[in-house]
C-alpha cells in the first residue's frame, strides 16, 4: 500500500504506481571547475535530502486515480512548502511537490465532457524527500 498524508487527511495510492526514478539517485554533488592556472578543481559533498520521488504508472492500463484523489493531489501542491508523509514499501519519507519538475500532472482515462467524482485519471506525482 502506498500512503500519503498532510497529518490530517490521508489517501490510499494504487500500489502499481511505479518509483520511476528510484535507481537514478545520485547522492553525491559534485562540482569541477579549471582554476586561473589550470589547475583542476574539485568540490564534492554528501547531499543529505532532496532525492527525487516520481510516482507514476507504468502503462495506460495500471495504477488509475479517482478524480476525488486527483482533487485532493492538487489541494496539496496549492500549498507552498506543504510537507507530506509518503508512506511506501512500509518506509515513510517526508517529501514536498516537486513544482519546478511540474509537481503533479493528471489526465482522464476517458474524457467525459462533464466530470464526475467516480472517474478515473492517470496520475503522475513528483515528489521530493527533505
Amino acid at each position: 500500500m502506498i500512503t500519503l498524508s498532510d497529518g490530517v487527511t490521508t489517501i490510499e495510492l494504487s500500489p502499481d504506481l511505479l518509483w520511476s526514478d528510484e535507481d537514478n539517485w545520485h547522492p553525491v554533488s559534485q562540482a569541477v571547475s579549471r582554476t586561473i592556472t589550470g589547475a583542476l578543481d574539485i568540490q564534492a559533498s554528501a547531499m543529505a535530502k532532496g532525492r527525487p520521488i516520481t510516482l507514476e504508472p507504468q502503462d495506460d492500463d495500471s495504477a488509475w486515480m479517482t478524480s476525488d484523489t486527483i482533487v485532493q493531489l492538487r489541494n496539496w501542491a496549492a500549498v507552498p512548502l506543504l510537507q507530506l508523509v509518503l508512506t511506501l514499501r512500509n518506509v515513510s519519507y517526508t517529501v514536498l511537490f516537486r513544482h519546478q519538475d511540474g509537481g503533479l500532472e493528471a489526465r482522464p482515462v476517458v474524457h467525459y465532457r462533464d466530470r464526475e467524482p467516480g472517474d478515473w485519471y492517470l496520475g503522475v506525482i513528483r515528489l521530493m524527500e527533505i
